[in-house]
């Protein structure tokens, strides 16, 4: 009975806000707080405030509210576990493919795994007779170009 009459009270102070608020020519958020302000009453013509005022006061619903807590904490901690084993599959598995691409993208697996335990010399770039001919190619042409 009190949460109908605060209801109402709040619907009806909220139509005089949105009557001042259109007087003031203001008439879309005039009918924004209009709009707002009928919704408490239209809950307590529906029935949910006496619903909810029996609920709040109800021992029963209160345990169901922790019972309902409990299961979600149960489902959140089990997601959180299974996606923590699902990334440390997914990164091993990734460093192994990581591993077997570094060999090269079409090798065996015997040569992924021979890979590992050598390491193949680094040659440093030599220069040739081949490499000062086209140093020389260039030149003559920037000299044809004026440049």
């Amino acid at each position: 009975m009190i949460a109908e009459t605060v209801c109402s009270a709040v619907s009806a102070a909220g139509l005089g806000i949105a009557a001042v608020t259109a007087f003031r020519r203001r008439f879309l958020a005039a009918a924004r707080i209009a709009a707002y302000s009928l919704v408490p009453i239209g809950l307590v013509m529906t029935g949910v405030v006496g619903w909810l005022a029996d609920t709040a006061l109800s021992p029963t619903a209160w345990a169901g509210f922790g019972v309902l807590g409990a299961a979600w904490l149960l489902f959140a901690s089990t997601r959180a576990v299974e996606r923590r084993r699902r990334g440390t599959r997914e990164e091993r598995g990734a460093a192994r493919a990581a591993q077997r691409e570094a060999v090269a993208p079409g090798a065996s697996s015997a040569a992924a795994v021979s890979a590992g335990t050598r390491t193949a010399p680094r040659l440093a770039p030599r220069a040739d007779a081949h490499s000062v001919d086209d140093f020389s190619d260039i030149e003559a042409i920037l000299k044809k170009h004026g440049i």
